[in-house]
């Protein structure tokens, strides 16, 4: 399997999980967040399938509890320059 096919297949796998982990509200916030700042979305991507995948999310997200993981990996990216 090449390289492509292993990123489709991801693509894939996010997709579905995604869709089982987050209401409808939630699925249209990550989507705007995507085209803003589509790292940051990758990033939260990623770490709900991770939770799924680890059993840590029993039932679909709401857009407020979105919201509070969003606003934990938003602060864990901030740093600042220091002279």
């Amino acid at each position: 399997m090449n390289e492509a096919e292993e990123l489709q297949k991801l693509e894939v796998m996010k997709k579905v999980v995604l869709k089982k982990v987050l209401t409808k509200e939630a699925n249209e916030r990550l989507g705007r967040i995507r085209l803003v700042k589509p790292e940051i979305a990758n990033q939260l991507e990623m770490y709900l399938v991770q939770l799924y995948q680890s059993g840590k999310i029993p039932h679909a997200l709401t857009d407020e509890q979105l919201k509070l993981i969003l606003g934990q990996i938003s602060t864990k990216q901030k740093f600042r320059i220091l002279k």
